[in-house]
């Protein structure tokens, strides 16, 4: 499957055109359809609890919310105008929550792309939002880190393997990213129960596909997975990661910590995910 139908989450963020200009890339190099989404936030508030809100409250929030909408619309559009790419792009506008809006409109494209959640919002209500789109949308995600990105996406991929069903799915869904890298390595830490050289059934897989994956393996040596999946990234300059999201549950990786938490909070590069 080829990579031909894009959604971008676009919101007034001040990062969102980073984000926007990443999506416009891919889109381009992809020869794919863009679609910019803003969600109009509305809460799902008791018709008695709306009474008793008083009129220009109302009247407030609806002037910000569309206040906000065209800030965003203006920002996408003015980007892929500036690209060359307003013919193969549109925007869309809907009402509802954030996650429940971008997660339905997700499964009708081939990828979605939102931004890292930045640091100095982790309390507001873009909180958790990345992983929350991974595990509802039923599609892959395209994380853009808060500083955007500084080379063409998909050129150099490494794979963070660990043989679970996430993994798989991630690098079915990445496929077409993979067919045109120029360079992808399969990559485990402390690998068990996947035989005397993890990744080697993988690297076969990929190669009837042609693509010529490298098969590397690290020890992490009391250090957490994501320090040696993020210096290994920094090391090889690796523009993408592509990774399964939640191995483990969401709850348990709150509490314990976990490789999709930290990866998603410390990420330099984009990183494509699937559940």
């Amino acid at each position: 499957m080829a990579l031909k139908d894009l959604l971008v989450y676009v919101n007034e963020s001040e990062r969102t055109d980073l984000r926007i200009e990443a999506a416009v890339a891919l889109a381009m190099d992809h020869d794919a359809h863009l679609t910019g989404l803003g969600v109009r936030m509305s809460a799902d508030t008791p018709t008695y609890a709306l009474a008793a809100i008083p009129p220009d409250v109302l009247v407030e929030v609806e002037r910000r919310e569309t206040a906000s909408m065209a800030t965003a619309q203006k920002a996408f559009e003015s980007i892929v105008k500036h690209a060359g790419w307003s013919d193969r792009s549109g925007w869309v506008e809907e009402a509802g929550g954030i996650v429940d809006t971008v997660s339905r409109n997700a499964r009708f494209t081939d990828l979605t792309i939102i931004g890292q959640q930045p640091a100095q919002e982790s309390m507001d209500a873009y909180l958790d939002l990345p992983d929350d789109f991974v595990l509802h949308s039923g599609r892959p995600v395209l994380v853009i880190p808060e500083i955007g990105v500084s080379r063409p996406i998909g050129k150099h991929v490494v794979v963070a393997w660990n043989g679970g069903r996430e993994a798989s799915r991630a690098v079915a869904d990445a496929m077409p990213i993979l067919e045109r890298a120029e360079a992808v390595e399969v990559f485990s830490i402390e690998p068990k129960g996947m035989g005397d050289l993890p990744g080697a059934d993988l690297a076969q897989h990929l190669a009837r596909h042609g693509i010529a994956a490298t098969v590397r393996r690290s020890v992490a040596n009391n250090i957490d997975a994501s320090d040696v999946l993020l210096n290994f990234v920094a090391d090889e300059s690796v523009d993408l990661i592509v990774m399964g999201a939640y191995g483990h549950s969401r709850m348990r990786e709150v509490i314990l910590g976990g490789m999709t938490r930290d990866i998603l909070s410390r990420m330099t590069v984009p990183v494509l995910m699937s559940h």
